[in-house]
């Protein structure tokens, strides 16, 4: 019988033995067996995974949020193991792009299901995300359910303050020079909230989105706020956009640095390049492509 891990992000799990019953019930229903490997932090889902694909694990379950996500991701990169995703997170934002529903019924029968989409990855400094790495002062807000876009519309003092100067090179052409308030990379273009700042990124189209968002004064952030409302695929001085296979930022200061809504230190640069098809991924029957 073959073994499923899920990896259990128990910071996010509210009713654990509910999804342990719910989970192997699942399983057994559809001739599995189940391993639960549980993690305290998101991070911590890498080498959980690691070690179940090396124990023979031949479908992984990601649950949690983001983080969890993009920790089983960088450890099945490039991998014949499936990945699977219960969505337990504030964002999820990997999960709404591919359609992935949120309850874990549904969760569940598209784990156990069999359509499989690949999907593309991106390493930025050697940590392997899914869905967007964001450099400058307004990384953390891209964390909480819909609070970027709620501090984008409300102009809130925390996001207050000089912009900083950035130069962008985008596949190794002429940089890019920019004073902003931060620089995102995205592999999907949600925010939290299901927000688009990314109109045309997909997870599979073999590019990178690049989005740089330089509101200034009392009026810059609720314009980036319409703008991302509208869907409008409109570039002007507060919000420009590109696509680009290889993207390096250099910023003239040292500023925070997210990919998938984790920290992974404060620097002056980012560096962050595709990992074409590198994720193969569970999803919906109306969300697989042909030819993934």
């Amino acid at each position: 019988m073959p073994t499923a891990a899920f990896v259990v992000n128990r910071n996010r799990i509210r009713h654990f033995p509910r999804l342990q019953h719910r989970s192997a019930a699942a399983a057994a229903a559809r001739g599995w067996e189940i391993e639960l490997l549980e993690t305290r932090s998101a991070d911590a889902g890498d080498g959980a995974t690691r070690q179940a694909v090396a124990a023979g694990a031949q479908l992984v379950f990601a649950v949690g949020g983001d983080g969890t996500v993009r920790a089983c991701a960088q450890a099945l990169a490039d991998s014949k193991v499936p990945l699977a995703i219960v969505p337990r997170g504030t964002a999820n934002l990997v999960a709404t792009a591919l359609g992935i529903p949120s309850s874990l019924g549904a969760a569940l029968d598209v784990g156990f299901g069999q359509h499989e989409r690949r999907i593309d990855l991106a390493i930025a400094d050697g940590n392997t995300y899914a869905v967007a790495a964001v450099v400058g002062a307004t990384a953390a807000g891209l964390k909480g359910t819909a609070g970027w876009l709620g501090y984008a519309a409300t102009g809130v003092r925390r996001l207050a303050g000089a912009r900083t100067r950035f130069e962008i090179r985008l596949d190794g052409g002429e940089p890019i020079g920019r004073h902003a308030r931060c620089v995102v990379v995205g592999n999907v273009g949600l925010l939290p909230g299901g927000f688009v700042l990314l109109p045309e990124a997909k997870p599979d189209d073999g590019l990178l989105d690049v989005g740089i968002l330089a509101p200034a004064g009392l009026f810059g952030w609720p314009r980036v706020a319409w703008r991302v409302l509208r869907r409008s695929p409109h570039d002007d001085a507060v919000l420009e956009r590109y696509q680009a296979q290889r993207v390096e930022i250099a910023a003239e200061a040292q500023l925070p640095r997210q990919a998938d809504g984790e920290l992974i230190g404060t620097a002056a640069s980012l560096t962050v390049a595709l990992a074409p098809r590198g994720l193969l991924v569970r999803v919906p029957a109306a969300h697989r492509r042909a030819g993934h």
